[in-house]
């Protein structure tokens, strides 16, 4: 059992074990359900997050009208070839705006770990998957390791953006996705808690202040840059650069400056963005 970044890497480190083989093996031990069982019903759910992409790639639109129709704009754009980064990156943005629109569209997605950042964490596994040529059973084993580190999180900070901000929604997936990518990559457990930690660290202080109150704006496009800031963070740590703050302590940062947030910017939808001209011509739309 681990309570902490330090404790589930001291342990992975000691058994030279993979982090998702931990978590796998405290939820076996939690639950009393077998690996085998355990393992099954996370390939499901990452078949959920796979069909998501799919469907928002063919152009979704929410029932508000607000949104919808940017993650086909996205992949249309990727298949021209002439962008400015690499196919990876824009694929896991492609996906993540993709997946969340189909969960504004009401239409089923996994929540990872939430509904509104449900495009962050399957965007990246499915864009350094098809990097590395991996298969779906793989990639899937790698929801454990940012599990893991979801699990830590939530039992020490917080995953809800009307608790702490959209730094606890967006942010939290970006440093679990950031920490996948990186044991997808063959980083060490070490690596994976460092880039999970300077993934968090981008997203501190982000507010969470949609537009109507409904999960579309900012939230489809944020996925989108939680993604990105993943791979990036991945990206660092596998270089070999390190998280000054060490990891737990980044995590109680986060919860900390969630509870200075002011509750006008906790999902209430009175302030921020959502308090601009054009978020109360859609609030008043909406409820007309």
């Amino acid at each position: 059992m681990f309570r902490n970044v330090a404790e589930l890497v001291q342990q992975a480190t000691e058994r030279n074990i993979k982090l998702y083989e931990i978590m796998l093996e405290q939820e076996a031990e939690l639950t009393g359900v077998s690996k085998e069982e355990i393992t099954g019903r996370m390939l499901k759910q990452f078949q959920v997050m796979k069909q998501a992409a799919l469907r928002g790639m063919d152009g979704v639109t929410s029932h508000s009208g607000m949104t919808g129709g940017d993650g086909k704009r996205l992949n249309e754009y990727i298949k021209k070839g002439n962008y400015l980064t690499d196919k990876t990156t824009l694929k896991a943005a492609c996906y993540a705006v993709s997946i969340n629109e189909v969960n504004a569209s009401m239409g089923l997605i996994c929540a990872t770990p939430t509904a509104g950042s449900s495009g962050v964490l399957p965007a990246v596994l499915l864009a350094v998957g098809e990097r590395l040529n991996m298969d779906d059973d793989t990639i899937a084993m790698y929801l454990f390791t940012a599990g893991a580190f979801g699990f830590v999180i939530a039992n020490n900070a917080f995953i809800s953006g009307a608790a702490g901000g959209c730094q606890a929604e967006i942010g939290s997936a970006s440093a679990m996705a950031a920490a996948a990518a990186v044991e997808m990559a063959g980083g060490s457990p070490h690596q994976a808690a460092h880039a999970m930690a300077m993934a968090m660290k981008n997203m501190l202080g982000l507010t969470c202040d949609p537009l109507a109150g409904l999960v579309e704006v900012p939230c489809i496009k944020r996925n989108a840059a939680g993604a990105v800031n993943a791979i990036t963070s991945a990206e660092l740590a596998l270089a070999g650069v390190e998280s000054k703050v060490p990891w737990d302590e980044v995590i109680s940062a986060m919860y900390n400056i969630g509870l200075a947030i002011p509750v006008t910017l906790r999902e209430t939808s009175v302030a921020g963005l959502a308090a601009t001209e054009t978020g109360k011509k859609w609030k008043e739309m909406l409820m007309e």
